[in-house]
């Protein structure tokens, strides 16, 4: 069996997609910046537990000139590629510094783009394979809490709208996920409304079977195609009033 590519393979999400992979048979690829102990650990504990083959990968998102390095340098090319590469940042910060505004839209979009575009090339190829893709909520109305990080993640969506259309009729499948709160080391310090919070895990398991559905976009949990739709609808004047 071909193995599964993991990109931001360090993210809490990534873990536990990844480990329900691994208990599914799959083999693992496992990529992100400075692979260290916790990564080796946990690559160890899956093939332990599980008999699957992880293989560990470094990758720079931001590096863009060594994206087709890292292509190249995966021994057999995967069957799939899920994507949890995510960076808050700091909405004030990003205000006052540009640094730190492209900092977040060039994790959370252009470097991406620039390594799915490699991805999707050769999928289109061959005539075969799945990328999903993890956005947010976050992405679909501007809100002066986070619209940096949401603006990112809008161009994300859309972009993985655009390359579904394209790729339709090469037996390629595109997922979006848009997540609303998850309860992650990235979250740690957001005071998150436990009515509406989930864990990794039960994204996770959404996130597999909905990809072995070969579905197409997905809010997690599902309520939140509620909750966005109706935010949607509030005219600017009333929405910029509000403390979002």
């Amino acid at each position: 069996m071909k193995p599964i590519l993991f990109l931001g393979a360090k993210s809490d999400i990534a873990k536990t997609t990844a480990e329900l992979y691994a208990k599914k048979g799959y083999n693992l690829y496992l990529a992100g910046r400075q692979v260290n102990t916790e990564l080796i650990d946990f690559s160890r504990k899956l093939t332990e537990k599980y008999g699957c083959n992880v293989e560990l990968f470094e990758l720079d998102i931001l590096a863009f000139e060594t994206h087709q390095i890292f292509f190249e340098s995966l021994p057999n090319k995967p069957e799939g590629v899920l994507c949890f590469i995510g960076y808050l940042g700091d909405q004030k910060e990003s205000e006052l510094d540009f640094m730190e505004s492209r900092k977040i839209i060039d994790t959370n979009f252009t470097g991406i783009i620039s390594l799915l575009n490699i991805f999707a090339n050769y999928f289109e190829d061959k005539k075969g394979g799945f990328i999903v893709g993890v956005s947010s909520v976050a992405g679909d109305r501007g809100r002066k809490s986070n619209y940096t990080y949401g603006s990112a993640k809008a161009a994300l969506s859309t972009y993985l709208s655009g390359l579904r259309n394209r790729l339709s009729e090469s037996n390629v499948t595109i997922l979006t996920i848009k997540p609303g709160y998850v309860k992650t080391k990235m979250t740690d310090n957001m005071n998150l409304p436990s009515l509406l919070t989930v864990s990794p895990k039960y994204v996770s398991k959404r996130i597999y079977d909905l990809q072995q559905r070969k579905a197409e976009e997905c809010y997690l949990p599902g309520y939140w195609y509620l909750i966005m739709a109706l935010i949607k609808t509030i005219p600017e004047a009333i929405f910029k009033r509000l403390r979002l």
